[in-house]
């Protein structure tokens, strides 16, 4: 049995674009060509990778289970590749780290700055995403490393707590509800809110909940920062709902009143989260058995 990378990428494209002819052209090769080096694939494994239909192709199991693995190769291709030619421009590695807003903001950067402190030559770049795409991009060899939702992850992924992630809402200190020590989600649904922009992985999620109450959250400002959002809901434009973190250091400058929700989604566990270590490039290890020291549960 004998695969090129022509082949991983051909048949990838394909799979993504339910389409022998699309994918030819995303691999730049010929129809004709395509088609055998897909049915030379067949041949060699034994078994139907696809079901040619009217409109597309459509995966068999094999072809599924193909996919899956021929991402993997060419992640570790791309970043074999990526880390060998970084040695040329005076870096050793390069990291792909996704992680959820409140991961992103609140409980990284102190870790990865004493990380990058120590190991001059590797870089780390952190991309916002929600925990569901976060397990998702690392079962498919498309990041490193991330800091998701413990209870979003699937089994299979490797993972260690690394700390409590609590969402709060924040009000003016002159609020009718300012005096609670705790309130629920849907009896503050129907408030004007602060939020942070659309794209944002938090965002998402308290609009998903919005969703589920059958209420479609009134955002009356969408900002890049806690910072921001925190100084709109003390300028009384809307409550808002951000990590209590971020609420506890900016209520230290700014007039905002912090009260917990009763709500499950709202109290989670953050986890580091890998695809099994014997597969990670050492760089990717070094920064998992890094952030281990940094955990906070």
């Amino acid at each position: 049995m004998h695969f090129d990378l022509v082949d991983m990428r051909l048949f990838v494209a394909v799979a993504e674009a339910r389409s022998i002819t699309h994918g030819a052209e995303r691999s730049a090769l010929a129809l004709a060509s395509a088609s055998a080096r897909i049915k030379g694939m067949e041949a060699a494994l034994g078994v139907p990778l696809l079901q040619r239909q009217r409109r597309g192709v459509r995966l068999t199991a094999a072809g599924e289970s193909l996919l899956d693995h021929a991402r993997i190769v060419l992640h570790q291709m791309a970043a074999m590749q990526g880390e060998l030619s970084a040695y040329a421009r005076g870096l050793k590695a390069r990291i792909h780290m996704l992680a959820n807003t409140s991961g992103a903001s609140e409980h990284l950067p102190k870790a990865l700055a004493s990380f990058l402190a120590k190991h001059p030559t590797i870089s780390v770049d952190v991309e916002e995403r929600e925990s569901v795409e976060i397990a998702t991009a690392l079962a498919s060899g498309a990041a490193d490393i991330g800091l998701a939702v413990d209870a979003m992850l699937p089994e299979g992924l490797d993972r260690f707590p690394f700390c409590d992630d609590r969402l709060v809402l924040i009000v003016r200190p002159d609020d009718e509800i300012a005096q609670r020590r705790q309130t629920n989600f849907r009896d503050v649904a129907a408030r004007d809110f602060v939020g942070l922009t659309e794209v944002s992985a938090l965002q998402s999620h308290i609009a998903t909940h919005a969703a589920q109450l059958g209420v479609r959250l009134r955002v009356r400002a969408r900002l890049r920062s806690f910072d921001a959002i925190c100084q709109m809901v003390e300028a009384g434009v809307g409550v808002a709902i951000i990590p209590e973190a971020a609420a506890r250091r900016y209520s230290r400058s700014i007039k905002i009143k912090t009260i917990r929700m009763t709500d499950p989604w709202t109290s989670r566990r953050l986890a580091i989260c890998t695809r099994g270590r014997q597969s990670l490039p050492r760089p990717v290890q070094q920064l998992a058995d890094h952030l281990k020291m940094f955990a906070k549960v």
